[in-house]
């Protein structure tokens, strides 16, 4: 694609930004008469109950069994795992209920939809994953899979596999709240919930092939979605890794869109709107390649490797999840967000064990975990790390270079009071013993998939929000995601070049 100036995606992240000086005027008092539910209600269908399915332990290869690691696989990704009484929330009855993925603010802007090709235990048609009752309601009976094969520009995944899931995004649901930077949230709780689809299939013996470049609108009308309320953001083919022919290769994931260059003055309030219809994709840009097109090695390059900067190796023994994976499915559904962090420091052990599950996944194929798990293209992503309290490591902010597995020093001070200001005066920021940030390089990514690129850092970073997040939990750690801090002092305060998009912080350190 030729270089441009400004893309319509880089000018959505100048404007959804926060500054120190602006962020006041725009807060405003919210409607809690009027905040969405997070749930969708469909009026007829027919419902499969999975709840008698979660607890069953039949033989393999029954239909039973078939339901059971369905029911577990849909839990895991997104099911209901704890609520909270609390007033003040007409639309929810008073009570939040927490999934086993996390959201901004509580507000699940995330739907999961299954496409059934039909098979002996799921008629073909369109279900809605019910997390509230945890079951699938089908609202349209029939054979629809040449469709949406046609709306997915011909993915060989779906010659074979039986089932697909679809995750969309109701954008008011996060808008209420966050207004146009809801835009970003929504991708991040779309990369949440892809992770744990992603480590829940892998225990319940399911694949899922990853799929961003789909024809937007056509897939929206298949699915009887108004497209101006909610739209498909990510389709997951669901390969069935106990029927052999559905032991399927990687394929493609991301597919480019227009870049969009020159566009008119947009009110706020209009932004998100508008950057989501100017990212969509209505005809096919496999291009020669197909779908089989180059691969990318889903490792960015290593940077910063100044030869007398301080390295440390994080190499380390993965995290035994024990038999059937069951500590991590037990993980998945305890996982909560942190709250309050003590100040207390953790040890260079937890962290090296907290980044090889994040970013090492080929050690842990001995595990039955997929080695090659599909993100739509890491080696646009970096990571950076803040280290405030970190017994055996030196303060200071870090580089992590994931292909020689280290640790590289950038910058020698403690960053506790300035990353108390950065994270918009939470205490999180300022009592974690670590900080991580994902970042990209926005001009190239819009270079390489056009405005679509916005869509595919933010879900790839929240996919690996998410394995911090379980892993972390896993050993006894507190961690909790943050989504509204300052952007440009992130980068100054750090020392991270300024064409680095902060696109998502994660916080680990000791629970109070």
């Amino acid at each position: 694609m030729p270089e441009i100036t400004e893309s319509l995606a880089q000018h959505f992240h100048e404007r959804t930004k926060y500054h120190p000086e602006t962020l006041a005027a725009k807060s405003r008092q919210l409607d809690w008469d009027n905040q969405p539910a997070p749930f969708k209600d469909y009026k007829i269908g027919v419902s499969i109950d999975l709840k008698p399915y979660l607890q069953s332990n039949p033989g393999a290869g029954s239909s039973e069994s078939w339901y059971s690691r369905l029911s577990r696989l849909l839990f895991c990704t997104y099911g209901i795992t704890g609520k909270i009484l609390q007033g003040g929330t007409p639309a929810m009855g008073g009570v939040l209920y927490l999934r086993s993925a996390p959201s901004a603010g509580g507000l699940y802007p995330a739907e999961v939809y299954v496409i059934a090709r039909g098979t002996s235990q799921l008629s073909p048609g369109l279900y809605n994953y019910q997390a509230k009752t945890h079951s699938l309601i089908r609202f349209w009976d029939g054979d629809l899979w040449s469709e949406l094969q046609a709306a997915c520009f011909w993915h060989p995944a779906l010659e074979t596999v039986k089932l697909a899931v679809v995750v969309t995004g109701v954008f008011y649901r996060s808008a209420w709240r966050y207004q146009d930077r809801a835009y970003r949230r929504i991708f991040l709780d779309g990369g949440h919930l892809l992770g744990n689809l992603d480590l829940a299939g892998s225990a319940n013996d399911f694949r899922p092939h990853l799929v961003g470049g789909f024809d937007d609108r056509l897939l929206a009308e298949l699915l009887y979605l108004n497209p101006e309320e909610e739209a498909p953001i990510a389709l997951i083919p669901l390969a069935d890794l106990l029927d052999i022919n559905q032991n399927l290769p990687p394929y493609l994931t991301a597919l480019p869109s227009n870049t969009h260059s020159d566009y008119p003055e947009i009110p706020d309030g209009e932004l998100l709107a508008y950057c989501h219809r100017a990212t969509e994709i209505s005809e096919d840009t496999t291009g020669t390649g197909g779908w089989s097109g180059t691969m990318e090695d889903g490792l960015h390059e290593d940077k910063y490797n100044f030869p007398f900067c301080t390295k440390v190796s994080t190499q380390t023994a993965p995290i035994n999840w024990g038999e059937n994976l069951e500590g991590l499915t037990e993980t998945i559904v305890k996982r909560r967000s942190t709250r309050a962090y003590s100040a207390a420091a953790i040890a260079l052990e937890e962290l090296n064990a907290v980044l090889d599950f994040t970013y090492q996944p080929q050690h842990y194929t001995r595990q039955v975990l997929d080695g090659y798990p599909d993100y739509f293209d890491l080696s646009l992503i970096s990571t950076f790390i803040a280290v405030s309290s970190v017994t055996g490591l030196e303060e200071g902010c870090y580089y992590y270079a994931s292909l020689m597995e280290e640790l590289r020093q950038i910058r020698f001070k403690n960053f506790r009071r300035e990353l108390h200001y950065l994270c918009l005066g939470q205490e999180l920021g300022r009592d974690a013993a670590v900080v991580v940030f994902h970042t990209a390089d926005l001009k190239k990514a819009v270079a390489k998939y056009g405005d679509r690129a916005y869509r595919y850092l933010h879900m790839d970073a929240g996919h690996l929000g998410q394995r911090l997040n379980l892993a972390a939990i896993y050993l006894g750690l507190g961690v909790s995601g943050i989504g509204g801090f300052f952007d440009d002092q992130v980068n100054e305060v750090l020392g991270i070049p300024h064409d680095e998009a902060v696109l998502y912080i994660t916080t680990i350190g000791r629970s109070r």
